[in-house]
């Protein structure tokens, strides 16, 4: 199951970059973003489980990456997924962090979000 601290790790082994906390009223909410261009390529949350279609007001840790809109509309229906919380629901998908969601799945939406959003500089 990949947990918040398996994320850190590996954002740092392989893209060399760390989260950054943006927000005082959210301190556990982090953001990744490409050092070049500023653009996020990934944030994790903790939310109300309900927020993400569960049938359950705990906390959970969710990320929210960005997906090719094909990938999306066929993500949101397996568990382990859900439409973006608070972002664009036609490029990004929360996946909960919660065991549901396949380790080597995740880590490849890690990995293609990385990249869509690499391109730009700022």
């Amino acid at each position: 199951m990949v947990k918040r601290e398996d994320i850190l790790k590996y954002t740092m082994e392989n893209y060399g970059i760390s989260s950054v906390r943006l927000w005082e009223n959210t301190p556990t909410n982090e953001v990744w973003r490409h050092e070049n261009n500023g653009k996020w390529f990934a944030i994790i949350m903790d939310i109300p489980g309900n927020r993400v279609g569960l049938n359950e007001d705990a906390l959970i840790d969710v990320m929210n990456v960005k997906c090719e809109p094909e990938m999306v509309s066929l993500l949101v229906s397996q568990p382990g997924f859900a439409p973006a919380y608070h972002m664009n629901k036609k490029h990004w998908i929360s996946i909960l962090l919660n065991g549901t969601a396949p380790d080597g799945t995740v880590y490849q939406l890690l990995d293609m979000s990385y990249e869509l959003t690499a391109g730009h500089k700022r």
